[in-house]
C-alpha cells in the first residue's frame, strides 16, 4: 500500500473514532454526517469531480448497468443515471436508501436510479457492466473473486483505494482536489489461462489478472511468451512475433503482425 492511501485509511479510521452512535429511525429531514458509521465502513462522500471522473474513466453510457455497493446518498448512481445508463445502489443504512431515492427524483432519474437496502457482500454484481466504488481495501479485496467473475469488458473503478495485487488498468486524479481525489479502473479480463492447442504445436499461459506469461512450443521448440488482456482482448508475444486477437467461445482467435491468422482452441483450463 502507498504512504498516500495509508493516510486515507488513516483518515477512515478517525473518522470511525469520532463518528456519533448510530441513531433510531430517522425522519425524511434526515442529513447524513460525513463518518457516521454503517456495516465495514463509514460514510465519506466522493466529490462531485471525482463522480464525474471516474463515470468518464469508465465509459459510462445508455448501455451500460452501474452497480454501486455501499451507495451512501446515491452520487455515483445518481450521476451514472444522468447519463442514461440504467443504475442500482445497494445501502446498508435505509435512511441513506431513502435519502438516495429522493435525491434521485429531484435530479430527474428517478426511474433509471434504484436503491435497495442490503449488505453488499451479499449483493447479486454479476449483471453489471460497471462497478462505481468508495469502499475501503479490505471490502475491495473481500468482494475481488465477485468482480472477476464478471463477464469480461466490465469496468471497475474505484474512488482512492486499490483492489490487492491487481494493478488497475488506468489512474487518473482530480486537479484542484484537497482529499478523496484518486480515480483507479480495471478493466475485468477474460479466462485466458491454460493450456491451448495450435495448428503444429501448443501454448500454455499462467494468468495473473491481466498478465499472461507462458511457453509457445512449435516444432519441438519451446519459446517464452509474455502477454495482456484487456477485457476479451488479448495480446501475445514469443520471440520477435506478436500476436493480437479475441477470446472466443473457447478459442483464440489471432492475427499476427504480418497479417497471418490462427486459432487456439482450449485443451484443458
Amino acid at each position: 500500500m502507498s504512504c498516500r492511501a495509508s493516510l486515507s485509511v488513516a483518515a477512515f479510521a478517525l473518522l470511525i473514532a469520532a463518528a456519533p452512535a448510530p441513531s433510531a429511525a430517522q425522519s425524511a429531514t434526515f442529513k447524513p454526517e460525513v463518518g457516521q458509521p454503517g456495516k465495514d465502513v463509514v460514510w465519506v462522500p466522493t466529490p462531485e469531480g471525482l463522480v464525474e471522473k471516474m463515470l468518464d474513466m469508465a465509459k459510462v453510457g445508455p448501455d451500460d448497468f452501474v452497480i454501486d455497493l455501499g451507495s451512501g446518498d446515491g452520487r455515483n448512481v445518481i450521476g451514472a443515471a444522468k447519463r442514461g445508463a440504467r443504475a442500482l445502489g445497494v445501502e446498508y443504512n435505509p435512511d441513506m436508501v431513502e435519502l438516495s431515492r429522493r435525491n434521485a427524483e429531484a435530479a430527474g432519474v428517478g426511474e433509471r436510479a434504484r436503491f435497495e437496502r442490503g449488505d453488499m457482500y451479499e449483493a447479486d454484481i454479476s449483471k453489471a457492466s460497471v462497478m462505481a466504488l468508495f469502499l475501503l481495501p479490505s471490502n475491495l479485496l473481500q468482494l475481488r473473486p465477485k468482480f472477476l467473475a464478471l463477464a469480461p469488458g466490465s469496468r471497475i473503478v474505484s474512488n482512492t483505494f486499490l483492489i490487492a495485487d491487481w494493478a488497475p488498468d488506468a489512474s487518473d486524479r482530480l486537479d484542484g482536489c484537497e482529499m478523496w481525489c484518486e480515480a483507479h479502473l480495471w478493466i475485468v479480463p477474460a479466462q485466458a489461462g491454460g493450456a491451448w492447442r495450435l495448428p503444429g504445436g501448443e501454448l500454455t499461459l499462467t494468468q495473473t489478472f491481466q498478465k499472461l506469461t507462458g511457453t509457445m512450443t512449435t516444432g519441438g521448440v519451446a519459446t517464452p511468451v509474455t502477454g495482456s488482456l484487456r477485457g476479451d482482448a488479448i495480446e501475445l508475444t514469443a520471440g520477435a512475433s506478436t500476436w493480437r486477437g479475441r477470446v472466443r467461445d473457447g478459442a483464440l482467435e489471432l492475427t499476427d503482425t504480418g497479417g497471418r491468422r490462427t486459432r487456439a482452441t482450449r485443451v484443458r483450463p
